[in-house]
This record gives structure tokens, sequence and C-alpha cells, in this order.
């Protein structure tokens, strides 16, 4: 028995997976061959993390996730319920396109809401926030908040996740935490 993670006793944890330490596996998981799971991360009921993928330290992800090959999610990551990866971009039953795969990148500290797809190839920036039930059809921005289907950014957004209001100079001030961003040139800065 492994003392390093938790796993209920519902999950399928096949071989060459490396699971760091304190992470916990929920009921009816299945986390496939070759996968790389950082520390402290939670993955919630059935979720699957197929071959090759990578999650961070403390990624979290909530119930109904599957996880494909060619996903990177850094440290600190929220993967909402049932939300969705893409790895194919044209898929047809009847042509394998393993050799196809594109990688999708979720950066630090990102987090993707409930019911959200995301179209493989692209990029999630750092601390972005991906409302529930958009679609993301192209790269994300770092603090980008980002709502819709086809999703379309409609503000910014501080580490703490909540919406930043930037002044005439390009300055803003998150209320809840009290850390300061400056706009400029259409990124956001972290002072």
């Amino acid at each position: 028995m492994n003392t390093e993670y938790f796993a209920h006793k519902t999950a399928v944890i096949d071989s060459d997976c490396i699971i760091g330490k304190g992470t916990k596996i929920w009921h009816f998981s299945h986390l496939m061959s070759n996968c790389t799971l950082g520390k402290t991360c939670n993955l919630g009921q059935n979720v699957v993390v197929s071959p090759n993928v990578i999650l961070g330290n403390n990624v979290k992800v909530q119930n109904n996730v599957s996880i494909y090959t060619g996903v990177i999610c850094e440290d600190d990551v929220f993967l909402g319920p049932s939300m969705v990866f893409t790895n194919i971009v044209n898929p047809r039953s009847a042509i394998i396109r393993k050799s196809k795969y594109q990688q999708t990148l979720v950066k630090k500290g990102a987090s993707i809401g409930a019911n959200a797809t995301i179209i493989c190839g692209n990029t999630i920036g750092e601390y972005a926030l991906i409302g529930a039930g958009a679609v993301v059809t192209k790269e994300v921005l770092p603090y980008a908040l980002v709502v819709g289907n086809p999703s379309k950014q409609i503000g910014w957004v501080s580490e703490y996740g909540h919406r930043l209001h930037f002044n005439t100079d390009g300055f803003a001030i998150c209320k809840e935490s009290k850390e300061r961003y400056q706009l400029k040139n259409n990124a956001v800065l972290k002072l």
C-alpha cells in the first residue's frame, strides 16, 4: 500500500504513473500509463488522465473531467466540473490520427469553469479565468477573463481571481488581496 498519496479503492492506476506526495484520487478515476501528477493534486470522481499527460503541483480536477494526451497543466491549475479538452482538431472515427495530437498548455494558476471546452493547440495564460460553458478556440492571455461561445475576453482578473478595474493611468488594485497591477500594451503586470 502506498502511503505517499491516496487512491480510492475504485480508482484504476496503470503502470508507470508518477504520482506526487499528498495527491488524492477519488472514486472511479483512471490514471493511464505514463501520466505524471505533481504533489497535492486532487482528482475528483470519474476523472480520466490519459497517457503522457502532465499535471503540476496542487492541480484541482473536479468530477467528470477527461484530460487527454497532449495536455500539460502547470502548478495551481483548477479544472471545473465536466470541462472538456480536445486533442485533435478534425476527429473522424474511421481515421486514426494519434500522431497528430496537438498540445494544450494551461499555465500556472489558470482556472477553467464548469462545462467549458478547450480546443487543442492553444495556451491558457497564467491566472486566466475561463467562464463556465466557454468554448476556447484561440490563445488566452495571462490574467484574461473569457466567456461565451466562441470565447471572448471581457476583462482581466487578479491572481486572487477577482475582476480588475484599471484606472485611466492603467493601474488597478485587487480589493480582496490588495495586489497591485498595471495594464500596458494589452498585457497585465503584477507590481
